[in-house]
């Protein structure tokens, strides 16, 4: 998909919009998964996740080599809808985003601050996304898929920064969702010429991904109820599947009480706020605490943009509890 020096000159066109992200080691999380732990922070990008630096690729490409573009069309939970938006504002591109109704209020108002023109549609993404497929014919405008080989060599310099500082690495969780950064960490590893193991990511409730990599091909459900809502996808992606079954060494499958202990493990041992996503990583490495242990582990925050509500609903109850019990001790 890419070479090294084609992923170094993505890592420039995302270094003119924002720093490298920290990639931290944290104490606590060391000492509650027993191994020594690195975070990658995306969350700390413009727009609170990792996609921002796939917008930059494609828009960077499309203002250079397809200028008379009337505009982008896409569909999105958020992230992916964000970074197109922010990209698209910088280069000065219209851009229209589809969301599906009862989407996350904070990302939605994101992405209309960024300068989308927002469109609510249908009842899950994938009927979001068709009805975008479906406007951009009717009104010429380019559709942008969730994964695409531009997409994915911008969010492959995350893997680039974070795997040249540290080589090391046993194993890296990633979250899948539509699969440009499992397959970025796939691909930047291998061009860098190393042997850490990656580990996909989904949830329990949205586990297309893994039923596909353990059939050997494309395996759609019929819902995506996990309120992980980055994680919440029906249909994979043939050419990311490929990638994948090709690189990883498995999916571990984590339920929404696991993410959330993932987010509340995050707040108290980093002060960080991850969104269902983003949290998913931890996730599944404190699943895999035994097979883990003593091991040089990372783990990718994807992004911090869970919504208020959601997290007063799923994080703050249980955050309040264990400070109350810490309080007696």
């Amino acid at each position: 998909m890419f070479d090294l020096g084609q992923l170094e000159r993505a890592q420039e066109i995302g270094a003119a919009a924002m720093p490298p992200t920290p990639a931290y080691a944290w104490p606590l999380l060391s000492e509650r998964l027993g191994a020594d732990v690195i975070v990658k922070h995306e969350n700390h990008t413009p727009t609170g996740a990792f996609k921002v630096r796939g917008g930059l690729v494609y828009v960077d490409r499309l203002t250079r080599e397809r200028p008379h573009t009337a505009g982008l069309i896409s569909a999105t939970r958020g992230n992916h809808g964000q970074s197109l938006a922010y990209a698209a504002s910088r280069y000065r591109v219209p851009v229209t985003i589809f969301v599906p109704s009862g989407n996350s209020v904070e990302k939605n108002r994101a992405m209309r601050a960024f300068g989308a023109d927002l469109v609510e549609h249908g009842q899950d993404f994938q009927a979001a996304r068709e009805e975008a497929e479906r406007r951009a014919k009717r009104d010429g405008l380019e559709f942008v898929p969730s994964f695409h080989p531009d997409l994915v060599t911008g969010v492959a310099t995350y893997a680039l920064e974070l795997l040249r500082t540290a080589p090391d690495l046993d194993v890296l969780y990633v979250p899948v969702g539509q699969g440009s950064g499992i397959c970025g960490c796939i691909l930047a590893r291998d061009l860098l010429g190393l042997t850490t193991e990656i580990v996909g990511v989904q949830s329990t409730e949205a586990p297309s991904y893994a039923l596909s990599f353990a059939a050997g091909t494309v395996v759609t459900t019929e819902t995506s109820n996990t309120l992980a809502d980055g994680m919440a996808t029906r249909v994979p992606d043939a050419d990311a599947l490929a990638i994948i079954r090709k690189g990883a060494s498995r999916i571990v499958q984590v339920t929404d009480d696991e993410v959330a202990v993932a987010i509340r493990a995050y707040w108290t041992d980093t002060h960080n706020l991850a969104e269902g996503a983003g949290a998913a990583a931890l996730a599944a490495a404190l699943q895999e605490r035994t097979k883990i242990r003593g091991k040089r582990v990372g783990l990718i925050l994807s992004g911090g943009n869970i919504d208020l509500d959601l997290f007063k609903r799923w994080v703050m109850p249980e955050t309040a509890a264990v400070a109350g019990r810490r309080a007696l001790v």
